[in-house]
């Protein structure tokens, strides 16, 4: 089950190969004619998340700067649902034109292993982007918890089976998977919340209708370092820069704890092969930016450019893991 140092792997060659990248999507703008006039009206840009969610938080920075970059409105939407199947079929059903987006989390290569009857394919029927950025998470609980370690609550845990609580942002999305993987791992049993977003999710736990959560370092950061939720691990195998006085939960008794969160962007497949090049110039410009690095750092993200064929690879290579990992864990949703 430790898969994600193979994604972390890949992550870092796709940010390592953002200059290039974008050098060849800018070739490629160069010598194939976007279509006239494109962009010529707004872009809508479909989160399937909650406002306030983690994937919501990368997508309106980039929106901003890409409504610079193109000259033209670039919209959000927000479409949380179903654990993120709402808003990523309305983008699958949309006309190929390049005036309507996708912005996805890491979650999104796990769904088909989770949700087998999706009414789309999440390979077949998008054309990858870019990915934007990578995102640790943390293991938060409510601070009347008596609990101030990732021991303590596996103690806890394991002497009340099933009788803890614990917030995600969704069905199938990165932090239940997140969790799904935490329990696996330890061998303890809580009961899953399913909310519509990662701040409902937080939120739930702010307001003790839950007692754990495996939330986002942007979603969650504010409210650990506000004193409203304590926080007991990161998921990352390194510490991060954003709370560097935690340990990763791989290091506080949960060795091969490995799990992060991405954020990309997809368009409606056949959509226009020189429309996604010059998304993609734009996308490596803004995510390499020293105004969106400092954005992203605020809120605990790395960015992270890539080629769509990169990009691509990664979700394909994604897919089948997760369709191996989901089996042999015997994850269910609920």
């Amino acid at each position: 089950m430790r898969f994600s140092r193979t994604l972390l792997c890949a992550l870092a060659c796709a940010g390592g190969l953002a200059a290039a990248a974008g050098a060849r999507a800018q070739a490629q703008t160069q010598t194939q004619a976007l279509p006239p006039g494109w962009p010529a009206k707004p872009i809508r840009l479909v989160v399937p998340q909650s406002a306030g969610g983690s994937t919501d938080l990368v997508a309106r920075p980039l929106a901003q700067f890409l409504s610079a970059a193109l000259n033209q409105n670039v919209l959000v939407d927000n479409r949380p649902g179903a654990g993120s199947v709402v808003g990523s079929e309305i983008v699958a059903r949309s006309a190929p034109d390049g005036y309507t987006l996708l912005a996805v989390a890491s979650s999104f290569s796990a769904t088909p292993a989770l949700q087998p009857k999706l009414s789309f394919d999440s390979e077949r029927d998008f054309a990858p982007i870019s990915m934007v950025s990578l995102l640790p998470g943390l293991l938060v609980v409510h601070p009347s918890l008596p609990v101030k370690s990732v021991q303590e609550l596996i103690a806890l845990a394991k002497s009340k089976p099933g009788r803890l609580n614990y917030s995600s942002s969704g069905l199938a999305t990165g932090t239940h998977m997140s969790m799904e993987l935490f329990q696996h791992l330890t061998g303890i049993q809580m009961v899953h919340v399913p909310y519509k977003g990662g701040a409902p999710s937080v939120q739930a736990l702010i307001s003790n209708e839950v007692q754990v959560t495996m939330a986002t370092m942007s979603t969650a950061l504010p409210h650990v370092r506000s004193g409203r939720l304590r926080a007991l691990g990161v998921t990352t195998a390194k510490r991060s820069s954003a709370i560097p006085e935690v340990a990763p939960i791989a290091e506080s008794g949960v060795p091969g704890f490995d799990h992060s969160s991405w954020v990309g962007l997809l368009a409606p497949a056949k959509t226009p092969a020189p429309v996604i090049a010059r998304l993609n110039a734009e996308v490596v410009k803004v995510a390499t930016s020293v105004e969106m690095k400092a954005l992203l750092a605020a809120e605990g993200s790395e960015p992270v450019g890539s080629s769509s064929a990169e990009f691509a690879t990664l979700i394909r290579t994604e897919v089948a893991r997760w369709k191996k990992v989901v089996k042999s864990a015997g994850i269910r949703i609920e």
